[in-house]
């Protein structure tokens, strides 16, 4: 199992459900977010207005999938979320040893 945390913008929400919903997932967790990285939180928008800006609105979703589907899913996010502009975001993949359903107890890949 591979572990996704999408680090990506708040608008692109609906394009993360729908690739994951078309490949069967529908579990996640999403936070809204606060940051930065290259672009050091400043838009092209903003610099006339000499704001120092710092930290963007960015979401966080992370969710759980198998193995097998982890990179057809992740090229398709990459594709469907970049604009080509500094701030689309990241994806961070770790694997996933186990998980434990709370209520049930059950563990591993059944609980997806």
């Amino acid at each position: 199992m591979k572990k996704l945390e999408i680090i990506t913008r708040p608008e692109k929400l609906d394009i993360v459900k729908r690739i994951l919903a078309k490949n069967e997932y529908s579990g996640m967790t999403v936070t809204a977010a606060m940051g930065c990285g290259h672009q050091k939180g400043v838009l092209k928008e903003f610099e006339q207005l000499n704001l120092d800006i710092n930290l963007l609105p960015k979401i966080q979703i992370m969710t759980v999938v198998m193995d097998e589907d982890a990179e057809d899913i992740i090229q398709e996010l990459q594709q469907q979320l970049s604009t080509g502009a500094v701030g689309d975001g990241k994806i961070f993949v770790s694997d996933v040893m186990d998980v434990i359903r709370i209520r049930t107890g059950e563990r591993g890949e059944k609980t997806l």
